[in-house]
């Protein structure tokens, strides 16, 4: 699940700006196309077969009904100089496996080589977030973060994704999403918009002859099975993030086959995905930065009780929205904002990424300065970066097929009143970052999954579980969720640090590094040396 953050303030040197971000296509995860300036180098022919030593994805191959062609570097909305020198190309397979009739797809496929001259022979495969989100996308992060130290890094576009053929993005969805900070988050009339627009979106995909039953971490988690046979690679390592850990753990059910490790970071259990783990995890990562606030003395002697002010205003701003106007970051253009209890839910669900900020700006809303968060809330919605980039085919393909057929409303709704009872129903009816999800599904109209897809994982491959302890998305309790059932899990929750922490903190880069090195033995000293955010203290 995927937000788009702006820069932390703080000044601690452990922390980095976010390249981008986890935030959920449906309101919190999030133009132009650029050819990436990476050189590709040629195949040797339909049929050829890797040779010895033969870096991946220089070789064309065909393997069962799918084949991986070397060739251009996919294109993305800006390029990436991380993929510079990559080698490049696209995996073709079924759309739909259970059809014998089915059209073919295209992935896009980028592999960036290891820096050191001596790579292992184990790359790592990088699993992007959303979903929707592209992986080829996501490469400065990981790069940036150095996974690819000593061992390549491989990128595929999930199936629907940017960098995919055919793409199933649906920009008017993202530019409702926009409009809609302008009107009453919670309401009726909303809804009924919001479920026109992914009407809209359906409609136009099927139009252009997709099988949107297609999309699904079914036939994903069997393209990556079939990448790594087109690549000849006989065992890979897995790293995803957000959404990507999600899909991570249905290959480790159903196809673990060739994994050597696998390293998961912000998690999105399977068995458990759904309105009512939102609920949980918004609850996680607000109390965890409630917290640290509380545990400064600064911060709890000019903004005490963090947790109720914001109750009292998720309330107050339900039974009375405010409505004010704000200037977007970097450009004139002014726009209607209105703040009632569920968007101010789900501001703060992603503005854990901008932690040292929020006490100040949760204080300035209760004394009638709703500036600053109605501008953060409509900056993200309104932002290039967050119109187009989305994969809704993908999206709605996984949440209606996987998670509401197996979550009735009223587990839904409990979910919210067992963590926040003080909330108006209204509020609690919207899961954070979930918004209208029950009557999106019932227009988007695939089949239901095989109940099998909501079995825990099991598994004995060594797995790295990574969280955040200001991780509002994906609660850090889910790290020990799912280990219950891996056996060779290691669980590790960086604390002050927000979703998808590999992103933020360079002790969790430090430490998924050397997972990979050891998955036995990762080094996690570097967490003892972490300090808590520097809170903004307003006048």
């Amino acid at each position: 699940m995927t937000a788009n953050p702006a820069p932390r303030r703080g000044r601690r040197p452990a922390r980095r700006p976010r390249t981008r971000s986890a935030a959920v296509a449906t309101g919190v995860l999030i133009t132009g196309l650029f050819t990436a300036p990476a050189h590709a180098r040629n195949g040797t022919g339909a049929g050829a077969s890797a040779s010895p030593g033969a870096p991946i994805g220089t070789v064309a191959r065909t393997v069962g009904d799918a084949r991986f062609e070397p060739g251009p570097c996919p294109k993305t909305p800006e390029p990436i100089a991380a993929l510079e020198g990559a080698r490049c190309g696209t995996l073709t397979v079924p759309e739909n496996r259970s059809r014998p009739d089915s059209r073919k797809i295209t992935l896009g496929v980028a592999i960036v080589p290891a820096k050191s001259g001596n790579p292992k022979p184990d790359p790592i495969v990088w699993l992007a977030g959303g979903p929707g989100d592209d992986a080829v996308g996501e490469a400065k992060m990981a790069i940036d973060g150095g996974l690819n130290r000593n061992r390549d890094v491989i990128f595929m576009s999930q199936r629907g994704t940017y960098s995919a053929t055919p793409r199933l993005t649906c920009p008017n969805i993202d530019e409702f999403n926009a409009r809609a900070t302008g009107l009453v988050y919670n309401a009726p009339s909303t809804e009924r918009l919001h479920v026109d627009a992914t009407r809209a979106c359906r409609e136009q995909l099927a139009s252009r002859g997709a099988d949107l039953s297609a999309y699904n971490d079914t036939e994903s988690a069997a393209d990556y099975a079939d990448l790594r046979a087109a690549l000849g690679v006989d065992r890979w390592n897995l790293f995803g993030i957000s959404y990507g850990t999600h899909l991570a753990l249905i290959a480790m059910s159903q196809h673990p086959e060739g994994i050597r490790s696998v390293g998961i970071d912000g998690i999105l259990p399977p068995s458990t995905a759904g309105s009512a783990l939102t609920w949980s995890s918004a609850k996680q990562g607000f109390d965890g930065l409630f917290k640290a606030c509380a545990e400064d003395p600064a911060c709890n002697r000019r903004y005490p009780d963090l947790s109720a002010t914001f109750e009292r205003l998720v309330r107050a701003l339900e039974a009375k929205p405010v409505t004010t106007t704000v200037t977007l970051p970097g450009s004139r253009k002014q726009v209607k904002v209105v703040l009632d209890g569920g968007a101010l839910v789900n501001w703060l669900t992603s503005a854990t990424h901008v932690a040292e900020g929020v006490p100040r700006s949760l204080d300035e809303l209760a004394h009638g300065k709703p500036q600053r968060i109605a501008q953060q809330w409509a900056a993200g919605k309104y932002s290039p970066q967050a119109v187009g980039r989305v994969a809704h085919g993908l999206v709605y393909g996984v949440f209606c097929s996987e998670w509401t057929p197996y979550e009735t409303q009223t587990q839904a709704l409990r979910g919210g009143q067992d963590v926040y009872p003080s909330f108006p129903r209204s509020v609690l009816a919207q899961a954070p970052q979930l918004t209208s999800l029950r009557p999106d599904c019932d227009v988007w109209n695939v089949p239901a999954a095989p109940r099998s897809i909501r079995d825990a994982t099991r598994s004995d491959i060594p797995t790295l579980a990574l969280s955040g302890g200001f991780d509002a998305q994906t609660g850090a309790a889910n790290g020990p969720y799912v280990a219950r059932t891996l056996n060779r899990a290691k669980v590790v929750t960086v604390p002050y640090e927000p979703h998808v922490v590999f992103a933020t903190s360079k002790c969790a880069q430090k430490i998924t590094s050397s997972f990979f090195d050891n998955p036995a033995a990762p080094d996690t000293a570097c967490l003892e040396s972490l300090d808590p955010p520097e809170f903004e203290i307003g006048p």
